[in-house]
């Protein structure tokens, strides 16, 4: 009777072990201090970071969603990987925590080595951007449960904090300035209308020219990690939000106490022109909620600061914090 292998059944361990070793530089790549030890353990480690007088680790996971697919059909694989990476460590910054360490999770049909290698390139990246160490991670080779070209990305992310500055609604007053820090694209919200917008309703393909580019790269753009600004102005910030799925509308009053409302100047939104492009068979409405118009994060600044965050960034002021219900209003 023939013997049945474990790679009959769709799994290789020597391509898993193979891939372990193309990636062992990328992880180098990133360490830090605190890093302890090297790939290959059973668990990363790391180790408190010195100068915090309440510290606090605070830990955000995230995926890419269906951004993925336009990776995969498109076989650009080394981007995806640092938007892993951002939309984890910007949602660390909402609380005013610094990301430490990275751990990622590849889940896929069948285990290609080159394109793997790819996608966590592009982890080490994000990563480096950051300023935070890819201490570890998991591969799973699951036929049946994927195609073997699909795969599926998860993260997460661990910082710290001080304690007493965490809590950062609470210091929202009216009056404070709300200034957007631009995105660089879609980031990773909103891609299931996106995609069926474009390619569906208007019929483009990957290499039309949009911008002087194929659309493709327009789409696959990074998201931007904001990582270095914070540490920047740590001390000019009073709250920030992330501007991810939901929008402006729905991310924005996260940060805000109750009484208070932000009124965004709608017109002061400086819309990038791929969004222009899907409106035009979106409602705005429906925008707003699914894209951050090109809006990554909103700061929140004592108008005494608005001044040196402008000086240091590429941002700009949208509006302002004042007495009413608790939302984001577009006005």
């Amino acid at each position: 009777m023939s013997q049945i292998s474990y790679k009959d059944a769709g799994v290789d361990i020597d391509a898993g072990n193979s891939f372990v070793e193309n990636i062992k530089p990328l992880v180098k790549s990133t360490k830090i201090l605190g890093v302890l030890g090297g790939i290959g353990s059973f668990a990363g480690a790391f180790e408190l970071p010195q100068g915090f007088k309440e510290p606090v680790m605070l830990a955000a996971t995230d995926g890419v969603g269906t951004k993925l697919k336009l990776a995969i059909d498109s076989g650009i694989h080394n981007t995806v990987g640092i938007d892993l990476v951002a939309m984890c460590v910007n949602d660390l910054l909402c609380n005013f925590g610094t990301p430490s360490f990275f751990l990622d999770y590849y889940a896929t049909g069948k285990l290609d080595v080159k394109t793997a290698t790819s996608v966590v390139a592009g982890i080490a990246e994000g990563c480096i951007r950051a300023e935070c160490a890819l201490i570890g991670g998991e591969t799973a080779e699951m036929p049946g449960m994927y195609s073997h070209d699909d795969y599926d990305l998860a993260g997460f992310a661990v910082g710290v904090a001080e304690k007493c500055e965490m809590d950062r609604v609470s210091m929202v007053k009216a009056g404070y300035k709300l200034i957007a820090l631009p995105s660089s694209g879609l980031h990773s919200n909103g891609f299931s209308l996106a995609r069926k917008v474009l390619f569906e309703k208007m019929n483009l393909n990957f290499n039309d020219d949009f911008n002087g580019e194929p659309l493709i790269q327009t789409l696959l753009e990074p998201t931007k990690i904001y990582v270095k600004t914070f540490k920047a102005l740590k001390e000019h910030i009073v709250a920030l939000a992330h501007i991810t799925g939901g929008g402006i509308v729905e991310n924005l009053p996260r940060v805000l106490p109750e009484g208070l409302m932000a009124e965004i100047k709608k017109e002061s939104i400086r819309v990038l022109p791929i969004f222009e492009l899907i409106a035009q068979h979106v409602e705005s409405e429906e925008m707003y909620r699914a894209f951050n118009m090109g809006v990554g994060m909103i700061l929140v600044v004592k108008e005494e600061d608005v001044a040196v965050v402008l000086s240091k960034t590429d941002g700009y002021l949208i509006g302002e914090i004042k007495e009413g219900k608790r939302e984001a209003k577009l006005i």
